[in-house]
Parts: structure tokens; C-alpha cells; sequence
């Protein structure tokens, strides 16, 4: 079975939203990093001169690779990830070789593809 890692990087307070909307179009689990923080194309300057930034949450879904597409595409809307500054960013990446999945390929097995 062929996998993809998604990675979605959000504003914590829409983690909640973009799971749900990831497991709705076929996710079978995710792996959360809250309290991340980087950096963008422009500082965002406090009063004080200092940077601000905010936490964001990493969101961690290895799916299927014909799940992937549909549950990209719902985790970027449920995000609101468009091409504008500070909205975040999600990315898909193959992965070769993935362990501990026995009853994750259970589950998918039994359910039809959303593809």
C-alpha cells in the first residue's frame, strides 16, 4: 500500500477544523504539533519593535496515496490556506516505507477508496 505524508501548517485555532474536514474525506488519524512558530516572507512587528509570532499547530496525516488529493484539498479549505500572507501552508511528500500501520490498512481496506 502506497502513503503520502500531508503536513498543514495552521493557526491552533484552526486544528479542530482542518482534522475534522481531513477526516471526513478519508483521513484515518493525525498527529498534532502545537506551539510551533516560524517565520514568514514579512516580520510582524509588535508596538514595541519586537516580532510577533504566533503559535501554529503542525498537522501530521499519512493517508493513502488515492486518499491524499481529497484530503489535502479539504484540510487547505477548512484551513483557509489561499496564497495570501499568514493564512499557512500544506504540503504533501511520498513516503517509501511506513511501520506500525497494521490496523490503519485494516480500516482501509474494509472502507471503500474516496477517490
Amino acid at each position: 500500500m502506497d502513503f503520502k505524508l500531508l503536513m498543514v501548517f495552521v493557526d491552533q485555532d484552526r486544528t479542530d477544523k482542518v482534522l475534522d474536514a481531513a477526516r471526513k474525506a478519508g483521513a484515518t488519524g493525525a498527529t498534532i504539533i502545537n506551539n510551533a512558530q516560524g517565520q514568514g516572507l514579512k516580520p510582524h512587528l509588535t508596538f514595541f519593535g519586537l516580532e510577533f509570532m504566533a503559535s501554529r499547530s503542525v498537522i501530521l496525516i499519512l493517508v493513502e496515496s488515492n486518499r491524499a488529493d481529497a484530503v489535502l484539498d479539504a484540510a487547505a479549505e477548512a484551513g483557509g490556506l489561499d496564497d495570501s500572507l499568514d493564512t499557512g501552508v500544506a504540503l504533501e511528500l511520498d513516503v517509501n516505507r511506513a511501520l506500525g500501520l497494521g490496523e490503519h490498512i485494516k480500516a482501509l481496506q474494509a472502507s471503500p477508496s474516496r477517490s
